[in-house]
């Protein structure tokens, strides 16, 4: 025989999430857009295209941001879905741009290479500025964590 226990506290976990109003998915769309094309247009050819065999840490790059052009663009259909991409892209960029690019910059030791690529890197400010702050603090930090048993 089989006893149901009951839990006093509510399941939050199966509330329906609030929804994004149409034109926030479309903004959102477009982060993709700017994400997963961007990548298409820059990192793409470099997949198909290389005449020699590539350094590992390059083709190991070059074949997760490849990834990261798929999966966004799979957010132009599920834009909800799919924003743990867009804030994967956010946070190492601004880990990077802390660790890396500012210590640089504050010490006046940042070489070409550096610059350029913390010039690409601060494209990120499209990506924060799509990202609806409100659903993801409500959704991923205040709301009740799923159950691990």
């Amino acid at each position: 025989m089989t006893t149901a226990t009951t839990d006093a506290s509510p399941d939050l976990s199966s509330q329906p999430r609030a929804e994004l109003p149409l034109w926030r998915l479309y903004v959102l769309r477009l982060g993709y857009l700017i994400l997963g094309g961007g990548l298409v247009v820059y990192k793409w050819p470099l997949l198909f295209h290389h005449d020699k065999p590539w350094p590992l840490m390059t083709s190991v790059v070059i074949c997760m941001l490849v990834a990261m052009s798929v999966l966004a663009l799979l957010g132009l259909r599920y834009p909800i879905r799919m924003l743990p991409i867009l804030l994967f892209e956010v946070t190492w960029k601004i880990i990077w741009l802390a660790v890396v690019a500012l210590p640089l910059w504050l010490n006046h030791r940042m070489d070409p290479g550096t610059r350029e690529l913390t010039n690409e890197v601060l494209w990120v400010v499209i990506i924060l500025a799509v990202i609806p702050w409100r659903y993801v603090y409500s959704n991923y930090l205040a709301r009740r964590a799923d159950r691990w048993r």
